[in-house]
């Protein structure tokens, strides 16, 4: 199933990553914060988080870097970073805030990610774990830089409702709904699925010997 890269989707496209470009670095900034690093050590950090999961999906479909053709969204992933990081040291924010940020990140990439697959012509399956690994893999990077295990693997429910919702998001596109409201509703169950599983501890088995 493949989507022709229209006006319309091309713009829908362009307005979600650039939003999921600065929840994902501010989500980093509160992240890093904690560790006590500089400016510049921070807004590293974000930049990573808010362009690397896309960098790689880029390279991946074998398409030129989003950030590189369109520094727009390199400027929003510093400007994110910059204005979060002046508000952290006037406002007391809790540590657990940045899960807040962090699924809005999730949710928008996880569709942006299927999205671009889609248009570029990967088969569905591929493309739905294109938007996994686009919603992730800057928080992998966050996590590896701050000396952390990623939440991706530890968190509740974190890789598994973005894949759910990407496989949703192709689902209603291939029932001919609107792709805007299709990305709505996906990127909704994902933020909100996101937000329960922490709310009540939702996670997969871990893997243990048996003792």
């Amino acid at each position: 199933m493949n989507l022709s890269p229209t006006p319309e989707l091309l713009n829908n496209l362009y307005w979600i990553t650039l939003i999921a470009v600065i929840v994902s670095s501010a989500s980093a900034v509160l992240k890093a914060g904690f560790k006590q690093f500089d400016l510049f050590g921070v807004a590293i950090i974000a930049i990573a988080t808010g362009l690397g999961g896309g960098s790689m999906r880029d390279m991946l479909l074998d398409r030129e870097v989003f950030w590189i053709r369109e520094q727009i969204f390199f400027i929003a992933s510093v400007v994110s970073a910059i204005a979060m990081f002046l508000t952290a040291r006037l406002v007391i924010i809790s540590p657990r805030f940045f899960l807040i940020p962090d699924a809005a990140g999730l949710a928008t990439f996880a569709i942006a990610g299927t999205l671009v697959s889609l248009m570029f012509g990967a088969p569905w399956l591929v493309a739905s774990f294109m938007g996994v690994m686009t919603g992730t893999m800057g928080g992998i990077f966050r996590d590896i830089l701050c000396n952390e295990t990623p939440v991706v693997f530890r968190s509740p429910l974190y890789a598994t409702v973005s894949w759910s919702g990407s496989l949703l998001f192709i689902s209603l596109i291939y029932i001919q709904l609107d792709v805007t409201v299709a990305a709505l509703l996906a990127g909704l169950f994902i933020f909100i699925g996101r937000m329960l599983a922490i709310r009540y501890n939702i996670s997969l088995p871990k893997f243990a010997f048996k003792s």
